[in-house]
């Protein structure tokens, strides 16, 4: 494809190739190209110029191709790609969402990956292109108070068409519960750092009290000395009365007398 020749090709399937790394420049002489489908291979390496001269490619598939260390490169080989339309990456166990400036772009699937969270400044991508729609099912949300900005996103948004079936997977008592039916206190950082405050300020309080506690008990050292030196006498007086009293009940001679 790099002998100065273009093709009129305008698609490409790819998959099932055991592809592991494109390099730069892969596809130059495919300006026509449209659709490019490089599913199910075990990409390693993406270049940065992967994709570069594909200027009229609308379509790309990468499904359960992309091993983990070519997940950050994704985002700068995709970079180049203005006119995309569709984009898929479902099942490549990626943690969050590609940082993509890409204007034009319809569709982003995302099905099937490992993404816990959705933080404030993907929800602001996602906020200034309203035209994209992204699908986020399969995913395991870790739904805290970290998730905010995109439950409310999701709640106030038609951009995830699959909203329905994004569920939580953390914590326990959650599990399985749709996110966009999520209480708001479930996601009120507000709410989990006063919580978080209030067990500190109890725990300041207390300790406050054992210190005053054992302040007091230091200045009334003592009096607190004399005092148990009290009990101790009284029980020692109360413990001679019994054995005498017990002394005096088993002597036989005084039991005679008795008689």
């Amino acid at each position: 494809m790099n002998n100065g020749t273009e093709l009129e090709m305008t698609a490409l399937s790819l998959s099932y190739n055991g592809i592991k790394a494109i390099e730069p420049y892969a596809f130059l002489g495919l300006p026509r190209l449209h659709m490019l489908d490089m599913s199910h291979n075990q990409l390693e390496s993406i270049s940065a110029r992967a994709f570069h001269g594909l200027l009229e490619l609308r379509s790309l598939y990468l499904n359960h191709s992309i091993l983990p260390p070519a997940t950050e490169q994704l985002s700068h080989a995709l970079s180049t790609l203005r006119n995309l339309h569709r984009l898929e990456l479902a099942g490549n166990m990626l943690k969050a969402i590609p940082l993509l400036d890409m204007y034009n772009l319809h569709a982003l699937v995302l099905i099937n990956n490992s993404i816990e969270s959705i933080g404030g400044r993907d929800v602001t991508i996602l906020y200034q292109q309203r035209r994209i729609r992204i699908y986020l099912s399969l995913n395991p949300f870790r739904c805290n108070c970290e998730l905010e900005a995109f439950y409310y996103w999701l709640k106030n948004s038609s951009q995830c068409p699959d909203a329905g079936r994004l569920l939580c997977s953390e914590p326990e008592a959650k599990r399985g519960v749709p996110v966009e039916k999520l209480r708001e206190e479930d996601v009120d950082c507000m709410n989990e750092n006063l919580e978080a405050v209030s067990y500190v300020f109890l725990g300041i309080v207390l300790a406050l009290i054992g210190v005053v506690f054992l302040m007091v008990l230091y200045l009334n050292r003592r009096g607190i000395k004399r005092w148990l030196n009290n009990i101790r006498e009284a029980c020692r007086d109360q413990m001679e009365v019994y054995h005498y009293r017990y002394e005096q009940d088993s002597d036989p001679r005084l039991a005679n007398v008795a008689v």
